[in-house]
């Protein structure tokens, strides 16, 4: 028997999103519109790093974009425990404005137990990212 459903049953992914104490700190949710969601980070003035411009911390809009890609995972593949990132390599495009951040990821591929994920982050128009990151994470550990 395979070990991966063709369509695995989708997690509670707000419940899933509440179990990571960090995407709470940053005010991530998650707006589900059939087979697609796009995660939200609610602006906060807390996650301006640079007051001057003022623009969005770097580290919020790279864990928003880890947590993006970790909720996409939960979406495709039923799973129910954090994947654990690997490796996250982070692309910033132009400067976060003290707005809210919208974000999208796909999983470029899966194996059982290793996934790669796009992910990019937005604000006023989707055609210009003001991040992009691509990552891999481990979806669970070898068997002993």
């Amino acid at each position: 028997m395979s070990e991966t459903l063709k369509n695995p049953p989708a997690p509670d992914l707000n419940a899933f999103l509440a179990a990571i104490p960090y995407a709470q700190f940053l005010n991530i949710s998650i707006d589900q519109k059939g087979n697609e969601i796009t995660t939200v980070m609610r602006f906060e003035h807390k996650l301006i790093g640079n007051p001057v411009l003022p623009a969005l911390h770097g580290g919020a809009i790279g864990a928003f974009l880890e947590m993006t890609s970790i909720i996409q995972l939960a979406f495709e593949t039923g799973i129910t425990s954090i994947p654990k990132p690997i490796g996250l390599t982070i692309d910033y495009l132009r400067s976060g404005k003290p707005q809210d951040l919208y974000g999208r990821a796909h999983i470029t591929k899966q194996g059982r137990r290793v996934a790669t994920v796009h992910a990019e982050a937005w604000q006023d128009d989707r055609a210009k990212p003001v991040a992009a990151a691509h990552g891999h994470f481990l979806l669970k550990a070898a068997e002993e």
